[in-house]
């Protein structure tokens, strides 16, 4: 089983469906509102990370990140430092694709630049708070990341755009971009949903609702 969710203006809730894509239960997320949710993450106790920081006009100063489990909504907010203009006249302040590791959450930008596309990454703290980030490392890719995901031993993640699926080795539990793996051409619509369901396996979905899996070789 698997959760999912809407995009920006639904109901604040998560979805859980089977691999046929069959809805199984609706739950409510207390305490949140869907301004633009693009990403979700999980960690090892539990919780639920649900990315409300779409900023497709890179205007937005209410970038959020739920933390919820059965128990309570938790909220992380955080802010740009490479940001000064709202909105930026450089598309390269969205975001679409987040997972959790090691007590941190690691997200990844989105760029609509033509001519300088990149995704930059930014870390926070996986506890409830306001944050400012900045920049770790800087990829140059020729397409818009829509999604993320580490594996379950967490040797590797992995990132989804319009068109591609690139995988990284992650060498002495640090995330960047050093070690690159796989560069997979997909082309299936506009895919945004990513998960790594063992080591070598991977789910990716497109906004056309349909589901694919992938074997690394």
């Amino acid at each position: 089983l698997f959760w999912i969710h809407n995009d920006s203006g639904s109901p604040a809730e998560l979805y859980l469906i089977n691999k046929k894509g069959v809805l199984k239960q609706s739950v409510a997320i207390p305490n949140s509102h869907n301004i633009d949710w693009e990403d979700l993450a999980s960690d090892t106790r539990g919780n639920l990370y649900i990315g409300d920081f779409g900023n497709n006009f890179q205007q937005r100063k209410d970038l959020t990140i739920y933390k919820y489990n059965s128990i309570k909504t938790e909220k992380i907010t955080f802010s740009y430092t490479d940001q000064t203009a709202f909105p930026s006249p450089t598309a390269q302040f969205d975001c679409e694709a987040f997972f959790w590791y090691n007590d941190s959450l690691y997200l990844f930008s989105k760029s609509y630049e033509r001519k300088a596309m990149l995704t930059k990454l930014y870390v926070l703290p996986d506890k409830p708070g306001n944050y400012q980030v900045t920049p770790k490392a800087v990829y140059q890719i020729e397409t818009p990341v829509t999604a993320a995901a580490i594996s379950p031993t967490g040797s590797s993640f992995a990132l989804l755009t319009y068109g591609k699926l690139l995988v990284f080795n992650i060498k002495n539990g640090t995330i960047n971009f050093n070690f690159p793996l796989y560069c997979i051409r997909t082309r299936r619509k506009q895919t945004e949903a990513l998960l790594f369901v063992t080591e070598d396996k991977l789910l990716f979905t497109n906004e056309q609702r349909a589901i694919f899996e992938l074997k690394l070789n």
